[in-house]
């Protein structure tokens, strides 16, 4: 098991820390620490604050990803998703919210807004050749295959 330290931030002590909802849930659901409702009108993006910072072992990374329900009743999603807080970032976490439906949508205090999930980021060494083993695909790229 992997152990992620979180710190509330101040000002932040009635904000709830990222939880999972349900036992077998692969996301924490993380909540907007907003000062007073934002609104997001269609097509508008705004980062939205959380009230933590955390730090995690070197071998994982945390993703941001969208909340399905927030995605699919209001059209709200995170841009430049999955997005990634690496091991050694130590700010405040922040979720970068896009409003996609055709309505404004309020965020509230203490809503929760996103998900993180923990990833194992593997060990890579990287080598330069100057050539690479042939495979059946090769260079094919989009749509190489068939629709």
């Amino acid at each position: 098991m992997h152990q992620v330290l979180f710190k509330r931030l101040p000002g932040n002590e009635d904000m709830q820390l990222p939880r999972k909802m349900s036992e077998l849930a692969a996301g924490f659901d993380v909540h907007a620490a907003v000062d007073e409702p934002v609104t997001l009108s269609p097509g508008e993006r705004k980062l939205i604050p959380t009230g933590f910072s955390m730090a995690m072992p070197a071998e994982l990374e945390a993703q941001i990803r969208p909340r399905s329900g927030l995605a699919f009743k209001h059209g709200i999603t995170c841009l430049n998703s999955p997005g990634t807080i690496d091991a050694d970032y130590r700010g405040e976490v922040k979720v970068l919210l896009i409003n996609l439906g055709q309505e404004p949508f309020t965020i509230e205090r203490g809503e929760r807004i996103a998900q993180m999930l923990f990833q194992v980021v593997p060990q890579i060494a990287i080598s330069e050749v100057d050539q690479l083993p042939d495979t059946v695909r090769g260079a094919g790229g989009f749509g190489h295959t068939g629709t």
